[in-house]
This record gives C-alpha cells, sequence and structure tokens, in this order.
C-alpha cells in the first residue's frame, strides 16, 4: 500500500468536482505530487495517535478529506478543500521533531498494526523514514496552502 498526494489547482480542482472518474488519470508522478511510500500509516499514527481516526488539524494530512471518484486500490481517492488544505499546513506547522520523537512508540504501533509493521526492527525507523517524510509531507501542504490548491490523496 503506498500513499501519493496530488496538487490540484483551482481549474484542476473545478475539473475534478465536475468529472470525478478523471481523478485516477491525474496521478502521473509530477512535480504537483507527493510520494510517501509505506511511510504514511506511521505518520497518521504519529499525527492522530490512533490507526485510523484523524484527529486535530494536521490530522486530515494523510486519509481525511471526502471520497472522490473510482476505487484506487484501497478505495477511491480523498478530496481536501483549499480550506482544509491550509487548515492541514497549519497543523503540521506547529509539529516539531521533538514533538513526533515524543509520538514515536514501536511497541504501541507494532501492537496497533501500524503498517507497514517495521516498527521494531532497528533504530533508524524514525530518523532514517518517518521524520524524511514528515518534512516532506509539511513541504507539500505548505506549498498547496500557498497556492490556494486542493490536495487528492491516495492508497494504492
Amino acid at each position: 500500500m503506498i500513499f501519493n498526494a496530488r496538487r490540484l489547482s483551482a481549474e484542476e480542482l473545478a475539473a475534478v468536482l465536475a468529472d470525478p472518474e478523471k481523478v485516477g488519470t491525474l496521478f502521473q508522478g509530477g512535480p504537483d505530487e507527493l510520494d510517501l511510500d509505506k511511510a504514511w500509516h506511521g505518520l497518521h499514527y504519529l499525527l492522530n495517535g490512533t490507526t485510523y481516526e484523524v484527529r486535530g488539524d494536521a490530522g486530515p494530512a494523510i486519509i481525511g478529506g471526502d471520497p472522490i471518484g473510482p476505487d484506487l486500490g484501497m478505495g477511491p481517492a480523498r478530496l481536501l478543500m483549499p480550506d482544509a488544505v491550509r487548515a492541514v499546513a497549519a497543523g503540521l506547522d506547529t509539529l516539531d521533531e521533538a514533538t513526533l520523537r515524543d509520538r514515536f512508540d514501536p511497541a504501541a504501533m507494532s501492537e496497533a498494526e501500524i503498517y507497514p509493521h517495521i516498527w521494531e526492527d532497528g533504530d533508524d525507523e524514525f530518523d532514517g523514514y518517518l521524520l524524511p517524510n514528515f518534512t516532506a509531507l509539511r513541504d507539500f501542504y505548505r506549498a498547496a496552502a500557498e497556492h490556494g490548491d486542493g490536495v487528492l490523496l491516495a492508497i494504492t
């Protein structure tokens, strides 16, 4: 299961809302996309403290929004409108490395079956995997918020 997100300009957002079937064609690996690979569930856990619930301003960053379009593998994509994107970006900006490190609990994550089930394998899961992906996620949302973009989220 791989996570991808794509920024949508006002024109692209209008096109997706008019024809949700186009959603699947938008993920092409371009500069307006983010690929978190399999880090998505670990990041969701760090942001929300839960397996799948969404909490707080940063909470919707991974699995928030409203379903839209066809099934892309793990259900339909999810759409965050520009106001929600700004709220997520602001929420992500309140989090720092120390806060995330305090939330990283390999035993609890393994017990909660947080994908991809690697949390107790070694010492580098936080510094080498989750933290760089969090930075990419935060930067992605900052750019989307600055441009007034919507965001599509997909786990395939």
